[in-house]
């Protein structure tokens, strides 16, 4: 599963309707209730709040929808997953980014304090006051496409997610998350080609990234006709990350082959054509023996894996190493006494 993460600072709000005295004690009572919720961690409480400031504002003349994102991402962090995904889809197809303006003026006694855009210009008139600053807030619309990917992904809508990923890398071709989203969401929707086109489009870009050149040699390794780039990806993950574990698994295997269908054809040819499966025998012998330093790497990347030492225990008795056979018999049964 994707890591949702969420960072925010939410501050509460006062608000004022002239002659609206019910309006505003609804408003502060769910800001308030919202804001305890919030900063209690209760967020499942916060999000329905949130939306009902939002929704009282809105019916008052004012669209914030800084409220619906608030709710939103409480809706995410209490795996409100649903309704997290519709609030963030609604925002990003209303072209809503979280900028918002602030218009600050300093009196004659020195108090700088924050005024409506027509307040600020009005003031600019007067001899009382200075020091006219506005300023902007950080878009957040790279972290609606970001996080809404992620809820797409972890609820494994990936049709939904691709659409949405491409759409913000439309907007954003050089964020690296969605990047990595898209990837997944072509993997986990079964389009290998686009997840393998990806994975060297990332590489090309960041060729240290091992993990990207681990996923390659897996993708490429499940073809016969790209075994050799496979290995190729594997070696390159282990020079990057030399304990990689999973890599030098990997290429072991890689370098094996189908060992089920060599043995089956050995054993197919031993009756009647002995000298072609011995033929076989030894390119199996060869193939295993290649495969013996990265089982050894492996194993002593994690010493503690029993799968690394049987097929260790495997390439020795195959290669006649009986002595080094013996030991990784005794190591096998050492691990699987202590795993009971």
């Amino acid at each position: 599963m994707k890591k949702l993460i969420l960072g925010i600072a939410i501050v509460s709000s006062t608000f004022a309707f002239a002659q609206k005295k019910d309006v505003n004690a609804q408003l502060q009572e769910a800001n308030k209730a919202a804001m305890d919720a919030y900063n209690a961690k209760n967020y499942a409480v916060a999000a329905p709040k949130f939306m009902e400031v939002y929704n009282l504002l809105k019916t008052n003349g004012q669209d914030d929808k800084v409220y619906m994102y608030y709710s939103g991402l409480n809706h995410a962090l209490a795996n409100n997953v649903d309704e997290a995904i519709k609030i963030y889809t609604e925002l990003i197809n209303s072209g809503y980014t979280g900028v918002q303006t602030t218009y600050t003026a300093k009196d004659k006694a020195g108090k700088v304090a924050t005024y409506d855009k027509a307040t600020w210009d009005m003031l600019k008139k007067s001899k009382d006051y200075s020091d006219f600053k506005s300023e902007q807030t950080p878009s957040v619309e790279q972290d609606l496409y970001e996080t809404l990917s992620t809820l797409l992904l972890n609820a494994k809508k990936n049709d939904e997610a691709i659409a949405v990923i491409e759409k913000g890398l439309a907007k954003y071709p050089n964020n690296a998350k969605l990047k990595e989203f898209q990837s997944t969401a072509y993997y986990q929707s079964g389009n290998t080609e686009k997840f393998v086109a990806t994975l060297k489009e990332q590489l090309a870009k960041n060729p240290n990234d091992a993990t990207n050149w681990y996923n390659l040699g897996v993708m490429q390794s499940k073809d016969p006709a790209s075994v050799g780039e496979a290995e190729a990806a594997f070696k390159k993950a282990i020079e990057l990350k030399p304990d990689f574990s999973n890599a030098y698994q990997n290429l072991v295997y890689t370098v094996i082959g189908d060992d089920e269908k060599a043995v089956n054809e050995i054993n197919a040819l031993r009756k009647d054509k002995p000298d072609e499966a011995t033929k076989l025998i030894e390119a199996r012998k060869e193939r295993f023996g290649n495969s013996l330093p990265y089982a050894e790497k492996w194993h002593q990347a994690v010493p503690t894996d029993v799968n690394a030492v049987i097929m260790l225990k495997e390439i020795y008795t195959i290669t006649k190493n009986q002595e080094k056979a013996n030991e990784m018999k005794a190591k096998e049964a050492q691990l699987q006494g202590a795993a009971k």
